[in-house]
């Protein structure tokens, strides 16, 4: 198996090459959204505190009620277009958005900046992150 990869890098040294350079600037894009724009838990607790943020959960009903931040609104990702007006009365306050594992509120983060909301910021780890630093939750 192990030779038959090597034969086939010798044997087709352009494909190799692209995948390798698809597979690097995939991975740069990962770390650089990844870091940008998103807050840990305990900075989102400092936010929620000190700043009156704002916490929008995205994920859907039955994982909010199983679930959720304490004051977190519940606007599943799918119909946040047409919700976004919700957010009107709060738009200089930050917003974080929250998602189950913090990789589908880049999304979330991107509509709502690009639709004029100055500080919106994602939860870095989602829920599971949240839970697992031991965090409170509300069920309902």
């Amino acid at each position: 198996m192990i030779d038959q990869l090597f034969e086939f890098m010798q044997n087709h040294p352009l494909l190799v090459g692209a995948f390798l350079m698809v597979l690097t600037a995939w991975i740069l894009y990962e770390v650089r959204n990844s870091s940008a724009s998103g807050v840990t838990a305990s900075e989102a607790t400092q936010l929620i505190n000190r700043e009156d943020a704002v916490v929008v959960d995205t994920r859907d009903a039955g994982d909010f009620k199983a679930g959720h931040i304490a004051g977190a609104r519940n606007i599943p990702q799918s119909r946040i277009d047409e919700r976004l007006s919700e957010l009107d009365k709060v738009k200089e306050k930050p917003i974080i958005i929250v998602c189950k594992s913090g990789q589908s509120a880049g999304m979330t983060v991107a509509k709502l900046a690009k639709a004029g909301y100055p500080r919106v910021l994602k939860l870095k780890g989602g829920m599971l992150q949240w839970q697992a630093d031991g965090l409170p939750v509300v069920r309902k």
